[in-house]
């Protein structure tokens, strides 16, 4: 048997990849995504041959996570909950395709993951592979009574370890659990299963990795601009960058100023509430500007129609359809709404808030001769058609208003 493993070089998948190979007398090919984790994949390639992995995939998937996967998403004001920008649940459905092509190219029977039962991941990797090759194997130990028995705590996993002779850190665990991308960086569990603990007091600054604290970020305001081409930003400041490169240059200039901090309980998919705690400077300021340049450049009713599929649109992510026929076909319509977003937004940031300092377009709908309340030379509206439009407005209501003073 051949198995596709998620690993990451943590205890856990460590443990996982040295029972699978034990336990199913498998080969086994991990893999790593990088996503824009930093320094988390020093030393994974020698880490996971050492395990007993036959081949090691690490694969740069930065440029197309921005460009394929955190672009089409913005363009679409995807929040779930009005909060959580998805940094986590857009990575999944790339790093389960990559999977999923790894495993078809090494012809594997099976790809594994380190999921647990009781989160979102493990549906959004599966969901994933079962759109892209519905006959693949999926394994998620996690969810085998054999493996919870033989591992119900970290010191069994370490005693595994040691008796197998794989140098693990048998440090003790962290007071919470983080992951990172190149949108955000999201923390959990630990003592952040109690919503009354404060994430932000100062006395926990350190927890923070792309953000500094707003009470410590510059006294002076800086002022950012992004030009957007069809919904997409495609400079700052003036200068021309890729998607990648203007989710870098965001991520620092935000992260500066302390933008980006989220805290939240937010509803999993599996039925439970879960605490989280995020920071996507890069992110929030792309949302942000991105907003403002829809409002100068977007038809009315074609953005209350989009608007009223963002959460639906925010859903699919969170829940692992990414790759489903709804997602897709919904896309596809706020690809044509983003036709004409296209100009340039002024930002202002200070000390963690987002602040509009301009917006200009070349195809801007705003008609300051339309909206002035001084008398208009061009007679382009003419105030008294509102007299009839509102008495047409009306007429139901009043009608209502005579039936009940009837009862």
């Amino acid at each position: 048997m051949k198995i596709v493993l998620a690993y990451s070089g943590g205890l856990d998948t460590t443990v996982i990849l040295q029972w699978l190979k034990e336990h199913y007398q498998a080969e086994i090919i991990a893999f790593a995504a990088d996503v824009g984790q930093g320094e988390e994949l020093k030393g994974l390639r020698r880490k996971a041959l050492a395990t007993g992995a036959r081949k090691v995939y690490i694969d740069d998937l930065q440029a197309e996570f921005a460009r394929d996967f955190i672009y089409p998403m913005l363009r679409a004001n995807a929040i779930y909950e009005g909060q959580y920008f998805l940094g986590t649940a857009i990575a999944r459905p790339l790093i389960a395709k990559r999977m999923v092509e790894i495993a078809r190219k090494e012809g594997a029977d099976a790809i594994a993951h380190g999921a647990t039962g009781k989160g979102n991941d493990q549906v959004r990797f599966e969901l994933t592979a079962a759109a892209l090759h519905p006959d693949l194997q999926v394994i998620a130990p996690w969810r085998l009574d054999d493996y919870r028995r033989q591992f119900p705590g970290r010191r069994e996993m370490i005693a595994y370890c040691a008796k197998h002779r794989i140098p693990v850190q048998a440090s003790a665990k962290k007071p919470y659990s983080m992951d990172r991308n190149l949108l955000h960086i999201s923390y959990e569990a630990g003592i952040l299963e109690d919503p009354w603990f404060d994430a932000f007091a100062p006395g926990n600054k350190d927890m923070f990795r792309l953000t500094r604290d707003p009470a410590d970020a510059p006294d002076r305001a800086q002022i950012v601009e992004l030009e957007f081409r069809r919904g997409d930003c495609v400079a700052v400041n003036g200068q021309k960058l890729s998607p990648l490169e203007v989710m870098r240059k965001l991520n620092a200039l935000a992260g500066r100023h302390g933008v980006g901090r989220v805290d939240m309980v937010e509803n999993r998919f599996v039925g439970m509430k879960s605490r989280g705690v995020y920071e996507t400077p890069g992110g929030t300021i792309l949302q942000f500007a991105h907003r403002q340049m829809e409002s100068l450049t977007m038809d009315r009713e074609t953005m209350h129609l989009r608007d009223g599929f963002i959460p639906r649109y925010a859903e699919m992510i969170y829940n692992g359809f990414w790759f489903s026929p709804e997602r897709l076909a919904l896309q596809a319509l706020i690809e044509e709404t983003q036709r004409n977003v296209t100009g340039t937004v002024r930002v202002k940031l200070y000390k963690g808030g987002l602040y509009v300092a301009g917006r200009k377009s070349p195809v801007s709908l705003y008609n300051p001769r339309l909206a002035t309340m001084d008398a208009d030379p061009t007679q382009a509206y003419n105030q008294n058609d509102a007299t009839g439009f509102i008495r047409l407005n009306a007429l139901r209501l009043k009608v209502a208003a005579k039936v009940r003073r009837k009862r």
